[in-house]
């Protein structure tokens, strides 16, 4: 499965430094996970089972709960059971589309 998913805080003192901060906490959790991932500027996405998927994005949203009494999470998912390599095949299938497109 593929999730895409963003979590911030909704409450800081200094909303650029304290979100970039909190956020941080949340992607390194990603990162460390082990799990393909990628990181773009609204979204963070993950591929993997769902169990695991779904423990990371708790703890990625625990460590923004950790810095602000309240925290938004959006999170949108591909399953597709059976399917890897989807981060990265979704977007090649993009790519030839666009090439035949001219």
């Amino acid at each position: 499965m593929i999730v895409a998913f963003s979590v911030a805080p909704t409450v800081t003192e200094s909303p650029t430094a304290e979100m970039a901060d909190a956020v941080a906490r949340a992607v390194k959790i990603v990162r460390e996970s082990g799990l393909p991932n990628e990181t773009t500027a609204m979204f963070t996405t993950l591929e993997g089972e769902w169990d695991e998927v779904f423990d990371v994005i708790k703890r990625a949203t625990a460590a923004v709960e950790a810095v602000s009494p309240r925290v938004s999470l959006v999170v949108k998912a591909d399953i597709r059971p059976g399917r890897t390599d989807m981060l990265h095949q979704k977007v090649r299938s993009l790519e030839e589309a666009l090439q035949e497109l001219g």
